[in-house]
């Protein structure tokens, strides 16, 4: 990962890129096993939005679509799971 933070020429956001993913898929578990569905929703909401400019550095610097594609439908799915959630709260 650290190789591809550098070929996509934002080494320095490696480490906050990593603690927020960290943060969003534990706050998404803990909240929909706790039935905590703020939490959840907020989890999701951050991934999606995470996944969405991961995508676009992707288009940025040029990727294929198929090296783009996974970062958009990881987007779409927590974006997906953001809605179904803020229904429950």
């Amino acid at each position: 990962m650290k190789a591809e933070f550098i070929r996509f020429r934002i080494p320095k956001y490696r480490n906050i890129t990593g603690l927020l993913q960290i943060l969003g898929g534990s706050s998404l578990v803990i909240g929909y096993l706790m039935s905590v569905w703020w939490l959840a929703f907020v989890g999701a909401l951050g991934l999606a939005v995470l996944m969405a400019l991961g995508f676009f550095t992707r288009l940025r610097i040029k990727d294929s679509l198929p090296l783009s594609a996974p970062a958009l439908l990881f987007s779409l799915l927590n974006a997906f799971l953001a809605f179904k959630f803020y229904t429950y709260i």
